[in-house]
């Protein structure tokens, strides 16, 4: 599976063009900009496994400095403000490290920051209990 099965790659170019110059990169607005925000529980946790490069079940600090080339080869890193201030969003339990599984979901949430993320995250939520309920 690539990021673009799940995000367009217009979506993707443009969101790493927006944050070319260090210390430009907000994960707000790359999340908006690639469509990530706008997608499923499911392909938040497919783009978590995609960025999650060791299979650890977590994006550590390491796999975070290269986000933006997991989305475009030759992309810029971030710079290590940039890095910190992603974890320290997204990190529930300060081990320097952002979670899969229901963590991530909920620590992208977070970052969004936005009502479409929590009615597509509750959305897919509800439809998830109503069909295992079937």
């Amino acid at each position: 599976m690539s990021l673009t099965s799940i995000l367009s790659a217009e979506a993707i170019e443009n969101a790493v063009k927006d944050c070319q110059a260090p210390d430009s990169f907000c994960y707000k607005k790359f999340f908006q900009l690639c469509g990530l925000s706008s997608k499923t529980p499911k392909e938040v946790k497919d783009v978590f496994q995609i960025l999650d490069e060791d299979n650890s079940g977590f994006i550590e600090e390491s796999e975070l400095k290269y986000f933006l080339q997991r989305f475009i080869p030759g992309a810029r890193t971030l710079t290590e403000a940039e890095t910190k201030s992603f974890i320290s969003a997204a990190d529930d339990d300060s081990d320097g490290r952002i979670g899969a599984e229901g963590q991530c979901l909920i620590s992208l949430d977070r970052i969004f920051k936005t009502p479409d993320v929590r009615r597509n995250y509750l959305s897919g939520w509800i439809k998830s209990q109503w069909l295992s309920a079937s």
